[in-house]
Parts: C-alpha cells; structure tokens; sequence
C-alpha cells in the first residue's frame, strides 16, 4: 500500500523516437576517436538504447568509475513521458534504498569517532524502544540494525500507511509477531534502518540528515544531493529550470505517470535524491577504501567491516538474478548484498519506489564501479546494464560473453507468468453462488491492529470501501468474493486485489477482519 495518483497517459511506441533522440552529450573521460575506452563507451550506449527499447524505460541515467577516474556520466530519454526535457547526468532520481550504504557509513564514521560501538545495545542510545521480545530488546545490537536479521517480519506497513509520526512507527515495532529467532533468518527492514538514523541522531547530537549532509554529502563534493524529498522538492522549486524526473508505473498494460512516494518519515532507509554526476563521486569514494581526495574519510577498519559479510541470504530473499548469474554465496553487508561475480566480490544494492529504480554495483578489486538510474517501475534492466558496464570496463566478462539483457527478461516474463498462474489457480478456489453472511452495512466499522494500526471500513452508495492511513493507494472499493470474504481495489489497481477475510462471533457479529489471508495482519473490531 503506497501513495500515488493517475497522470496524463502516453503510448511508449509513438514517443519512442523522442526518447531515443533525445540523448544530452555525454560527459566522459578524454579519449581519442578509435581508443579501446571510446569502443567501450559506443557498445554501452548501443546496449542502453537497446534495453530501455526491451524494457519500456522512458528514463535513465548512469554514472562509471574506474581507477579513481569518473569514466562516464551520461542520461538517456526523457525525464516524463509526453513531456519536453531530456534526462542528463544532472536530473534528480530517488536513490532510494541505495541509501542505506550511506546510513551505515554514518554509524562507521561515529565507530570512528569513538562515540558508538556496534556491539553498543541498541537501547543504550533509544531506551524507550523494544522489540516483540524480551531477549531481543536485551541483545539487539547498533549493528543489527543494519544486518535485516533481527527476527522482525516484514514492518513497512508502519511507514506505508504515511500517517505515523517517526517516534510511533519505532513504538508499534513491540506489537509485531516475531518471524524468527535473533539472527537466525534474514527478512528485508526498512524500518530499522530508521532506527539505525536515530542511534546517529543521539549519538551525534545532530539529526540524520544533518549528520549525513556534514559528514558524508559536503566532503565529498556531492552538491546536488538531498537527505530528503521535501528538501529536494524545497530546491528545485528554487530552480531557474528545474530538473527532475517523474516515475512512471504500467498500470493495466498503459504507462503513466504517477505521484512520487516518499519515505521521510524513515529518510535513514530511502529517502536521498541525487544525479549520476553526483552518485559519480559516492562510487568514487566507496571504491577508493573510503578516501576523499587522499584523505580518509572513514578508517581502513571500519571500511572493512562495511563489506565484511554480517548476514546469509537464503535464495527466497536474495534477487532472482542469482538464478542466472548462479553465485556460490549470497551475504548482506552494512548496507550491502554480496555475491561472487566471475570469480570477483561484488557488492551491490537496488533502491525501489513505485515508479522508479536504481541500483549500484562495485568490484572493490577491479577498481570499478556503476551507478544507474531509471523512471519506470521494477525495470530489471537496471541488474543487466550493471553487469553488462562491469564487464566492459572492468573485463570481467574474459572470453564469456551474456546477454544480460535477454536473459533476464526472460527470466522476469517467466516470474510475472508464474504470478498469473498462481492469482488463476487462487480465482479459480472461488465458491460461486454465496453470499455474505450478514447485510453489508454490518460489516462496516473501525477496525484496529496495535502495531497496524486502525483499519476503517465505510459503506457507501452500497458499496463498501475500506481505508489504512490515508492516501489513495491506501483505500479503494470492496467486491464480494465468497462467503464473508472481499477483494479490495486500492488507489488505481496497480498492486492488484487484496483479499479482506471478516470474522463472525458466536453472537452473529464482526468480530475481526484478516488482510492477505495472515493472522499477521488480524484486525480486531473496536465498539
């Protein structure tokens, strides 16, 4: 569940010449016409023009580095289909959950300073928090909070509901139903990684985006990089010709241009906006061992322990790419998955909203590394340009040559078929002919979850509509299914039905109502 709106539509295949043609100049390296790097950079911008055709990206932007030398910026296409104005290495993206390097950078450089231990109990700088358990509000360290194995399950519905304060997304993390033991599984966390900004917070006396513009974004020289999308709204507002790219989500087989979401309520987690001239010095610095014009930044110490594995991956939450590129180890990092690469350490991490991409990949040994940028949903060409732009400038690839491209998207076509064939063969379990035990007016009420929140259903025109928070991708229209179930449509369908499950009590009434069919997500009707 995640805000959006509907926008002006616009067939991809009329505009295809717009987003091909519109290419800015290409700000590399000096070379000489005919040079092996002017060879590389011909066989780049033919494959990017080929994927964002294949892939129906209207948008892109990417940054290499080599050898401590900015190789390439470049953008491609347009910032808003149907709109004037070209992509370039200066128009602003979400980076996303890309982000969450930054955030473990900033606890290293507190390591650094002597101010904070990641052995330190993550209650000795929040002490109101707890988790679900005892033993883990006890054990949980600063580091954990970085490593997605605290045993929490999936929490973003506290942030996605986009009505929650910070301090009461970080007070409704006691009333989730542990998943698995401390360290002893691996679930994706976001919300964390905001906690993980309010260890900085208190540590540092300053907040995180504070911190992170000071320490982190002003030496390194990244100027047009914002802690925030309100702080990246403020300044392009500001602009004499603003330049930011707006996503774009296929939403029954049409692209459109949606809303932005934003995450600042956790910004520690996603929340940053930056340009693949600026992402250009972030890789720079990374694949310098944390060095910033010779001068470290951060010490050899603690940027080992950034790429040191901290956590296993199990195949089910590592990315399907890995079926392909067939790792021998999947790891998390602070702030990075790992995998072995043709025989090299990669680290890498993808950033995703609703509309839009992003993905950086490093081979610390090769010196080499890539940002990329994209403004359409889930486009997993991004994985495919970064291998494909480490093979050619870090010659990874040897005598072997893949098609990143079309073996992925066959992959994907094969995962979206598998996804349809499951909703058919759930569609299929329906029970015709029934109907909901009771009218439909007594289904309506407020329903609520201690850590979920309050769940509110409303009967309207005879129609009823439920809501989570606020946001029209939070609230939609009831169908009867069967029995006393429903499928909801919420905001503009692009998440597809979610499946309401009412309870009825030995009295003949309400009592509880189960999204996705888990008693994870029970909500108890209120008086």
């Amino acid at each position: 569940m995640v805000r959006a709106r509907s926008a002006a539509l616009a067939p991809v295949a009329a505009l295809l010449a717009v987003l091909l043609s519109a290419l800015p100049p290409a700000h590399a390296a000096a070379q000489s016409p005919g040079t092996t790097r002017a060879a590389q950079i011909r066989e780049l911008e033919a494959y990017i023009a080929k994927g964002m055709k294949d892939w129906e990206i209207p948008g892109l932007s990417i940054a290499v580095v080599r050898n401590d030398t900015i190789q390439y910026t470049r953008g491609f296409g347009v910032r808003e289909l149907g709109v004037a104005g070209a992509v370039d290495d200066q128009t602003l993206f979400g980076i996303m959950s890309t982000t969450k390097a930054i955030t473990a950078l900033g606890l290293a450089l507190l390591v650094d300073d002597g101010k904070v231990k990641w052995d330190d109990p993550v209650t000795k700088w929040v002490p109101e928090f707890q988790f679900p358990d005892v033993f883990v509000t006890r054990e949980a360290t600063v580091k954990d909070l970085l490593t997605h194995n605290l045993g929490l399950g999936n929490a973003d519905l506290l942030w996605a509901r986009l009505d929650l304060p910070r301090a009461e997304i970080f007070r409704r993390v006691r009333f989730l139903t542990p998943a698995y033991s401390l360290r002893g599984g691996f679930t994706y966390q976001n919300v964390m990684y905001g906690l993980a900004g309010e260890v900085i917070a208190r540590a540092s006396g300053l907040s995180w985006s504070e911190f992170t513009q000071r320490r982190i974004l002003t030496p390194l020289g990244m100027t047009r990089t914002y802690t925030s999308y309100a702080a990246m709204r403020a300044a392009e507002a500001r602009a004499a010709a603003p330049n930011q790219s707006k996503p774009h989500y296929k939403v029954r087989d049409t692209i459109r241009v949606i809303a932005d979401d934003e995450v600042d309520e956790i910004p520690e987690a996603g929340a940053i906006w930056s340009t693949a001239a600026d992402m250009a010095k972030w890789v720079r610095f990374m694949l310098d061992s944390g060095r910033v014009r010779g001068e470290r930044l951060v010490s050899d110490a603690q940027y080992r322990e950034i790429f040191k594995p901290q956590s296993f991956v199990d195949a089910g939450s590592f990315y399907p790419t890995a079926r392909i590129t067939r790792p021998h180890w999947t790891t998390y990092g602070l702030g990075w998955f790992q995998q072995d690469y043709r025989g090299r350490f990669l680290a890498f991490h993808t950033g995703s909203l609703d509309g839009r991409t992003a993905i950086v990949g490093i081979l610390p040994d090769a010196r080499t590394g890539v940002f990329i940028f994209g403004n359409m949903d889930h486009a997993e060409f991004r994985h495919a340009l970064m291998l494909k732009t480490l093979d050619l400038f870090a010659g990874t690839n040897g005598q072997q040559v893949n098609d990143w491209s079309g073996e992925f998207r066959s992959l994907y076509t094969a995962l979206q078929a598998a996804g349809e064939g499951a909703q058919k063969a759930a569609d299929a379990k329906r029970v015709t002919g029934t109907r909901p035990t009771l009218a439909l007016a007594q289904y309506a009420g407020t329903y609520t979850h201690p850590a979920w929140g309050d769940l509110v259903i409303t009967l309207v025109d005879g129609v009823l509509r439920m809501r989570v928070g606020v946001g029209p991708q939070n609230t939609g229209p009831l169908a009867h299914w069967h029995y006393d179930t429903f499928r909801a449509t919420l905001g503009d369908g692009r998440g597809g039905p979610t499946q309401l499950t009412f309870a009825i009590d030995p009295e003949g009434k309400v009592a509880k109502v189960s999204l996705f069919g888990s008693d994870d997500y029970t909500f108890t009707r209120t008086p």
